[in-house]
């Protein structure tokens, strides 16, 4: 089996931490892409840039087996301002890597070095996402080329998963995580003094019935036995105390796995908004966007993950899919392949949620992720 030095872990920690205080957003991961592609190339890594704007590909073959797995690692950022008060924290004021895509970034980098020096039979694709967060970087390196340039027989991707102990791995047979989907739904009425309502069309009165229609969808629509969310993230209209405006946005998020359930979410609420702007004499203008695919594993996949884990001593367990969404769904989409949480929770002090100001990853997890990746990729080409 394949371990960190201690030397190599401080320098991999060192990596992730540089990484985090050098957050960039989806797209913009010129410095982080210049940072992989110049350790991969160290390495002795073929290396290619550009998928998806900012996306890399290293790519490493030993021995002649033809057999192929890519490992993929996300490396944007959000939007965030970071309170964790580390002394790495970002330098980039409002941004911040608040679902540890720094750690991805690093273990996959730690991982890649090992098997530089290591002996696998076949051909490994370390893969560097840009814009996992919202963006579709997946979609686009997709589009880009990637399985048409560097055809795979699998492809895995990991996150760490602050809701597990350390040493836990969840990479379940199907269903991972949710489809993904945005609406935004402008309410247009009439606007007229606060004090004379009865000359208006009452936007915001609307808007405020429409919140409450959406909000029986999943409950009254979708069969109880199906999963299936419709949340309202956001409302904003007006900008004074005495005057009815013209106009109000709706904004939000749906989520499932059944493409059914799909198509329900949004036949739905495209009626139900407009159907309750209507009773109140506005209209109802409406961008519903279907943004992820459900990420939903491939068995046999899935299943030599989960004996590569146990072979490096995870404690292999199961959950429930989360209704999180994650574009890698793309890559599951092209060739068959596994998506696994391992586990990040902190045993001391707070352990905040992903996407949350407080939140850091656990560097802790790295030994581990570490020897997981290369066990798996050995395992695989084997």
């Amino acid at each position: 089996m394949i371990a960190l030095s201690l030397e190599k872990l401080q320098e991999a920690i060192r990596w992730r931490h540089h990484l985090h205080a050098r957050p960039e957003l989806g797209f913009q991961e010129t410095e982080t892409a210049r940072f992989v592609a110049e350790r991969l190339s160290e390495w002795g890594y073929a290396v290619r840039t550009g998928y998806g704007r900012t996306g890399v590909v290293g790519t490493l073959t030993k021995g002649s087996s033809r057999k192929v797995l890519g490992i993929r690692a996300d490396m944007d950022a959000l939007p965030i301002l970071e309170e964790t008060g580390v002394d790495y924290a970002s330098k980039t004021a409002g941004v911040m890597h608040a679902c540890g895509h720094d750690g991805h970034v690093t273990v996959a980098l730690a991982a890649a070095r090992e098997l530089s020096g290591g002996s696998f039979d076949g051909t490994v694709h370390f893969i560097f996402q840009p814009a996992e967060e919202n963006e579709g970087g997946a979609r686009a390196m997709v589009e880009d080329g990637l399985f048409r340039d560097f055809p795979m027989d699998a492809v895995l991707g990991m996150h760490n998963w602050p809701a597990l102990p350390v040493g836990t791995l969840v990479a379940r047979d199907d269903e991972m995580m949710a489809a993904f989907g945005t609406f935004e739904v402008w309410v247009i009425g009439r606007g007229a003094h606060g004090a004379m309502p009865h000359e208006g069309a009452d936007p915001v009165l609307a808007a405020s019935q429409i919140v409450s229609a959406l909000n029986t969808i999943a409950s009254r629509n979708v069969s109880p036995l199906q999963a299936s969310v419709v949340s309202v993230t956001q409302i904003h209209g007006g900008d004074a105390w005495n005057v009815i405006p013209e106009r109000v946005v709706i904004r939000g998020t749906t989520r499932w796995f059944n493409a059914d359930v799909g198509d329900t979410l949004q036949a739905r609420l495209e009626h139900a908004a407009r159907s309750v702007a209507e009773g109140f004499g506005c209209r109802a203008e409406i961008d519903y966007q279907r943004r992820y695919p459900a990420t939903i594993n491939n068995a046999a996949v899935a299943a030599m993950v989960r004996a590569s884990a146990t072979a490096v001593n995870l404690n292999v367990t199961d959950a429930a899919p989360s209704m999180a969404a994650e574009d890698f769904a793309f890559m599951l989409n092209e060739t068959p392949g596994c998506y696994f949480w391992l586990g990040a929770a902190r045993t001391t002090g707070d352990n905040p949620g992903l996407h949350s100001p407080r939140f850091d990853f656990n560097d802790s997890i790295i030994p581990g992720a570490v020897e997981m990746w290369c066990s798996t990729a050995i395992n695989y080409l084997a």
